[in-house]
């Protein structure tokens, strides 16, 4: 991964995790301090406690994408160490999907008269879990490229023996 990719990705990382920090601040600012403009239409003290808890799963896998991306910079990334990092963003990822589900149960009072919205909220809760899935999948073809990585060497060795 180049030099420029590298900062790139990395100035987005910052740029987003800045963002959820700040949109988490106000939320609980505006919970905390009690000046919550709830008019009844949506319960919303539940939906800000919902939000903080999905930006703080976004935010565990942006900090887990960073050390990601130190570990290829490095060009540490074919090692066991990153398992922990691709299994936390893989459980960041599915609780960000229990939190969907969680907003489009509380959500779904309120839309009787049109209940597609709440099977599209629904779809939209699956589609996190298949990225979820699709992590775990790249985290397959990482442990697969370890294990290549770990049979190259051993060849390697035997092969610096012989000679």
């Amino acid at each position: 991964m180049g030099r420029l990719t590298v900062l790139a990705l990395r100035a987005v990382l910052v740029v987003v995790l800045t963002g959820t920090v700040l949109v988490q601040a106000l939320m609980v600012w505006t919970l905390v301090s009690g000046s919550d403009p709830e008019d009844g239409s949506l319960p919303l003290t539940p939906l800000r406690v919902l939000t903080i808890l999905g930006l703080m799963s976004a935010q565990v896998t942006l900090v887990c994408v960073w050390r990601l991306v130190t570990m290829v910079r490095r060009g540490t990334v074919f090692s066991p160490t990153a398992f922990r990092y691709v299994d936390v963003v893989i459980g960041a990822i599915v609780a960000a999907a229990l939190v969907w589900f969680a907003v489009t149960a509380l959500n779904a009072p309120g839309q009787r008269d049109d209940p597609g919205v709440t099977v599209i909220m629904g779809g939209v809760g699956l589609a996190i879990l298949g990225v979820a899935l699709i992590v775990l999948v790249l985290r397959t073809l990482l442990a697969q490229a370890v294990a290549r990585d770990a049979e190259a060497t051993a060849m390697r060795a035997e092969l610096d023996e012989v000679i």
